[in-house]
């Protein structure tokens, strides 16, 4: 949540010619470790009645909650209705957007924090919805796994990927929606190595999108992922921009890069290789270039 901007859902949302629309009416946060200062409306959605709390450590005695504790799982969640939130807007109706951004947690540590997407790079990333899983989050998990949910959401949709990245494509290029890739996984190493990224940084890096802010600033190619990394953005530093530049082994980082590209190469060729080849050459390099 941003105290500064309208918040019209968490999840699952639609787009229709009119413009986009929430389908839920709830929120579902993930709370380990949460923050009072950094999260306050969220971290206040905690203490408030009507908030439903999941594999939360509450002290018997006392009765007060613990976000810090992760004996049961790392998944700790708060469950609540959106108007509870302060400026929400309930029903969630908005009009068509002007930057849509995509969230990936990159385990690996590899990904940029901030990318700006083509159209077909949108596309692709889409088809893909990467992210990670790690230790913690679901039994057996012990190590960084790269996971692939076409359209951010398989398990929702009843028609095949691409039907809804051609529509997507097209909806981008109607609206002339700039469109963004952010990690907020880990930087200077993988899970376990590095750390994860700030969330006031984040927070930085989406205002300097939504703002307008990173319009008029150069890029770099990324040399294995294609990404057009900022050189700039307000109240982040530069080295913060580039991945490797966070990481003391190049060579380490180089190789973890090729990895996670191949994996891409991989789960795309089994999500629509054959049926949109032209999407393939907006991925990664499968070596560096």
């Amino acid at each position: 949540t941003d105290t500064q901007r309208r918040l019209i859902g968490d999840d699952e949302h639609g787009w229709s010619e009119r413009g986009v629309f929430n389908i839920e009416g709830g929120c579902y946060a993930k709370i380990i470790r949460l923050s009072a200062d950094k999260e306050p409306q969220i971290f206040a959605m905690t203490r408030r009645f009507g908030s439903i709390l999941e594999n939360v450590h509450i002290d018997i005695d006392s009765r007060h909650i613990d976000v810090d504790d992760d004996r049961l799982t790392e998944n700790t969640r708060a469950a609540y209705p959106i108007p509870h939130i302060p400026g929400a807007i309930y029903p969630g109706v908005a009009g068509h957007p002007r930057h849509i951004i995509m969230l990936t947690a990159d385990a690996f540590g590899v990904l940029p924090p901030v990318s700006r997407l083509t159209p077909d790079q949108a596309r692709y990333y889409f088809l893909l919805g990467y992210t990670a899983k790690v230790a913690g989050t679901e039994a057996g998990v012990t190590e960084p796994e790269a996971v692939f949910s076409p359209c951010f959401g398989a398990p929702f949709m009843v028609h095949h990927p691409l039907v809804y990245a051609r529509l997507l494509g097209e909806k981008i290029q109607r609206h002339r929606v700039c469109c963004w890739l952010i990690n907020t996984g880990w930087s200077g190493g993988p899970f376990g190595v590095g750390k994860r990224m700030d969330i006031t940084a984040t927070r930085a890096m989406l205002s300097a999108i939504l703002n307008g802010q990173l319009e008029s600033v150069s890029y770099t190619e990324h040399p294995v992922f294609r990404l057009l990394m900022p050189d700039h953005c307000p109240k982040i530093e530069d080295r913060v921009l580039n991945p490797a530049a966070a990481w003391q082994d190049q060579r380490a980082y180089q190789q973890s890069a090729c990895e996670l590209a191949q994996s891409f190469h991989q789960a795309f060729a089994g999500i629509a290789g054959e049926l949109a080849p032209e999407l393939a050459a907006s991925g990664p390099f499968p070596e560096p270039a």
